[in-house]
């Protein structure tokens, strides 16, 4: 390939001079099926901009990695000759219990954050929803599960962040004293930018105290209007909720349809609301100290490849909207399994794997069209080949333009995962 030899040819040892590790790629490091030629992984933000320059010096097309855990989600790159392995930058940098902050490196584990910040009773206020992700890939792809609902997402956590940009350049943002400062907050620009925007090489955050008590509360709704109307009952009380979560596998599939509240705080406190919150939901409620099953996973498998790779979608939609959404997905022929924030309006949906790509797409038309008639979207996260090239994974978006600009000025030349993000980015 033309492209294998000039990076072979003219570019290799220049990032060999530039990271102590630069390999030939595998059919392991493909991004989306794209086999990229080589894989640098460097140790440090220095080494990261080195690798950035001399990419840039070569004209070659890049590709960030952390833990690799959602390498198949958006589009498949236009084209990958360089994967940049950040999974080497893997250490919590600082822990500051007493102003409630941690700063980590874009290659930790969001486990391994926690462990350190739990031993000062303190915890980074993001769930884990795809099992051993990174600090660095869980910006870049936005993911959240149930405490969005009380704590928002890692784009409100977020107080700082330094990457590299696509010639090389270290950028920072933020940083401990939250203030507004003139220019790009770089924090918001790369959160669900999939790596188009800059190479994300370590991040601060604020934290929060660990609960002294936590309690789940579960009962089975009978459909969707049910569903509907104990999550809207429980959002207008006053129980403040840590977590609102519906699942809804299709009939007949997996279960009963549940919605389970999360409250935290001191104990009396919990005792109390909890109280309150079962009188709400009925007199067949359940409370337990451990969450039920599913409680902050999508509801699909993430080790799935190829072909056998779920379709898997992000739904969101206004408050209002959730009998709507809910009752979409269990209508029609495809059965559509959804799981996530009732509170938030944020759900994840699953279709059965190997579902005929004409009916998936038909399904995905059907399901974003309610979406966005109650004031949200859809995307399709991830999907077999077959069908992402059939619909357009992440539908209309509006300030496109906008977006556009801002890739220009930070990736004038897109060589940063091209064509992975909305409308071509």
């Amino acid at each position: 390939m033309e492209g294998s030899t000039q990076v072979l040819g003219g570019a290799q040892a220049a990032l060999e001079s530039a990271c102590a590790e630069v390999r030939e790629a595998t059919e392991g490091d493909a991004v989306d099926g794209v086999v990229p030629t080589l894989v640098a992984r460097p140790g440090s933000t220095a080494e990261v901009a080195e690798v950035m320059r001399a990419t840039a010096a070569h004209g070659l097309a890049v590709v960030a990695r952390g833990r690799g855990s959602k390498l198949t989600w958006g589009r498949p790159p236009e084209r990958a000759d360089l994967v940049l392995d950040l999974s080497a930058l893997d250490q919590v940098l600082d822990h500051a219990a007493g102003d409630l902050i941690v700063e980590a490196q874009a290659g930790a584990r969001l486990t391994d954050v926690q462990a350190v910040v739990a031993d000062a009773s303190q915890r980074l206020a993001l769930d884990e929803t795809v099992p051993g992700a990174s600090i660095g890939g869980t910006l870049a792809a936005a993911t959240s599960g149930p405490g969005r609902l009380a704590t928002g997402t890692m784009r409100d956590l977020l107080i700082g962040v330094t990457g590299v940009r696509a010639d090389g350049v270290v950028a920072k943002s933020g940083g401990r004293v939250v203030k507004n400062v003139a220019g790009y907050d770089l924090g918001k620009l790369v959160h669900g930018s999939f790596g188009t925007v800059m190479v994300v090489t370590e991040a601060l955050f604020r934290l929060h105290p660990l609960p002294a008590s936590r309690r789940f509360l579960t009962v089975e709704v009978d459909g969707p209007a049910e569903a509907h109307r104990l999550a809207q009952a429980v959002v207008h009380s006053q129980v403040v909720a840590g977590g609102l979560e519906v699942d809804v596998p299709p009939p007949g599939l997996g279960g009963p349809a549940t919605l389970s509240v999360l409250l935290e705080g001191s104990d009396q406190g919990v005792l109390g609301r909890a109280s309150t919150t079962q009188d709400l939901l009925g007199a067949s409620t359940t409370a337990s100290e451990d969450p039920p099953a599913g409680w902050g996973q999508l509801p699909w498998s993430v080790s799935a490849s190829g072909d056998d790779r779920t379709v898997a979608l992000k739904l969101t939609y206004a408050l209002s909207g959730l009998e709507d959404v809910l009752a979409a997905a269990r209508s029609g022929d495809v059965p559509v399994h959804v799981r996530g924030s009732a509170g938030a309006g944020v759900l994840y949906g699953a279709l059965p794997a190997a579902t005929d790509p004409s009916a998936a797409v038909a399904t995905v038309d059907r399901l974003r069209a309610v979406c966005l008639r109650h004031g949200g979207s859809l995307v399709v996260l991830d999907a077999p080949a077959a069908v992402k090239t059939a619909v357009d994974p992440w539908g209309p978006v509006p300030a496109l333009d906008l977006m556009w600009r801002v890739k220009e000025q930070f990736d004038p030349d897109h060589r940063l995962a091209p064509g992975r993000f909305v409308g071509g980015i």
